[in-house]
Parts: C-alpha cells; structure tokens; sequence
C-alpha cells in the first residue's frame, strides 16, 4: 500500500513503527517530484496478503487526516532469480562479432564469430555504451591488422580480451584492481575454450614487466582512472605499430582527454561516440604510438 503526503521524518518513523507492529515486512521511501514547496514524501509498505488490511487500519488510526493511506494492492507473484534475465540481449557488434549470455541464443551469420559471457559481479557483458564502442573499435582494429598480443586494462568480465581473441589475436593479458575480475574472466576463457591465450592478473599496470609491448591495448575506465595510467600504458606500446583504444570517457571530457593522451605521446587517430539510454553522451579514441624519432636516446 501507498502513503502520500507531506509526511516528514518523524511522523514517517511513527507509521513505520505502527505497521511493522502489525506485521509489515517492508518498506520504502521517496520523495514525489513537484514543487519544492509542495513536495510530498511517499511510503510504499509490503505486508503479507494476509495481514495487509490490518497494516493499512493501523497506519490509518496513526496518521493525521490529510496523509493520504491508499488501499491494498496485491502484487504480482514474480520469480526475481528470472525477471533480471528479461532485459539481457546479445550485443551485435559486427558482421564479424557478437557478446551474448549463456541465457539468450543468437544465430550467427556466415563467418561470425561469438563471446559468452555469463553476467555475474565483475563488470562488462557488451551492453554497456562504452563497451560497445571499444567492441566497435577492437573489431575495426582487427580487420585491419589482427593484433599479435593484446593488453585490456582493467578487465572485469574479460570480454574485450576475449573478444581480441576471438577476433584471431594470439595472445591477450588482463588485469584489473578488483580481486573479482580476474578469476571471472578466467571462468570466461574457459567457457569459450580460450584460457590457453588469455593470462590474467589481479593489480596494478607496474606488476607488467618494463619490457613486455602490445601491439593493441584495449582500455574502458572512467576518465578518472584511466588517465593516470596513460604514460604507463603508452610505455607498454609498441612504437610506430602499436594501437591503444580508451572507452568509458564522455564526450565531455574529450578535450582534456586528447590533451592529456598528447602529454603521454599519443596521438589521436579517429573517434566513436555513442548516447546511452539515459542521455550520456560517450565516446572512445582510438590512438596510436608514433616512432620516436632516430638520435640519441
């Protein structure tokens, strides 16, 4: 049942109160958007169906006369372990490339190729904006040259790495800081019979040996976290050849982005963007590592 009014927070703990002892078994709170003035604050209460008249007649006896104390309303029997599932498709990325859950089955067109992901707590099933556009990228990348080793910074799921090579690379390294993320993404390899081409690690970019260079690096970080590491990420490159994607930045970040990418000594080839559901505006540079030029060095 709904509780509207101009309700305040100690009369709200009154009525809270009044229908837990009858046997509510749950509740909740908002505010209902209109005029600061003339907001109100709504109490939605759960009872067992059972008890749930006696919950209303008790928060109506407690309540003053203009709160408004609607009636019962049942609600439907939902299997919730399901429900979640409703909203999950395969992520399309190409002709080339499709990300799907276990759960949703997708055909796939002559010479395309797939990446199961089971969406668990590491982040990153390919329905995200900013995933999309670095699957966008990767899978350009890739037609064009297929990338003999790959580094995805921040790895969560390991769908970036795997989709690289699925995409025909021979090689990828994954780390990320969540000690979730790599163990995920190893149960992933597994599931699409290529854990013997990903190596994944749970730390930071330093824990990577000062030698060791990617002809690709896939990166989908926040710009907060992505832009302290881009002199370490640069430095993991190969010059001249080498390719770096970086996802997860809005579109209003870019110019301090690009500056920042510049700072490192990496140059901006061409950009994606894509608006979310929400009205985001993100968007994903691919860059490259020029060669140094020959002297001393």
């Amino acid at each position: 049942m709904r509780v509207r009014g101009q309700i305040g927070d100690e009369l709200a703990e009154r009525l809270f109160a009044e229908a837990f002892e009858a046997g509510a078994s749950g509740s909740a709170a908002t505010e209902v958007a209109g005029a600061a003035a003339d907001s109100e604050d709504e109490i939605v209460v759960y009872a067992p169906l059972a008890v749930a008249e006696r919950v209303r007649v008790a928060i109506r006896s407690s309540a003053p006369a203009a709160i408004d104390v609607g009636p019962v309303e049942e609600l439907e029997d939902v299997d919730w372990s399901e429900r979640w599932r409703r909203g999950i498709a395969a992520t399309v990325v190409s002709p080339r490339l499709v990300i799907r859950p276990p759960f949703v089955q997708h055909p796939l067109v002559a010479e395309q190729r797939e990446v199961v992901i089971d969406p668990g707590q590491a982040f990153g099933t390919g329905g995200h904006a900013s995933t999309q556009l670095a699957l966008e990228w990767l899978d350009e990348l890739a037609a064009v040259r297929t990338p003999e080793r790959v580094l995805d910074v921040g790895t969560g799921s390991g769908v970036l790495a795997l989709a690289a090579l699925r995409l025909g690379a021979g090689t990828a390294v994954g780390f990320d800081l969540d000690p979730l993320a790599a163990p995920e993404a190893r149960r992933a390899a597994r599931a699409n019979g290529l854990a013997h081409r990903l190596a994944t690690f749970t730390g930071p970019i330093d824990a990577l040996a000062p030698d060791v260079r990617f002809d690709l690096v896939l990166v989908n970080l926040l710009s907060s976290e992505c832009l302290p590491l881009l002199v370490a990420i640069a430095a993991r490159l190969e010059e001249g050849r080498g390719r770096a994607v970086f996802s997860g930045l809005l579109a209003c970040e870019e110019v301090a982005v690009e500056s920042a990418l510049a700072a490192a000594g990496l140059r901006v080839l061409a950009r994606r963007a894509l608006c979310d559901e929400r009205g985001d505006d993100w968007i994903a540079l691919a860059t490259s590592h020029p060669r140094r030029s020959s002297g001393p060095r």
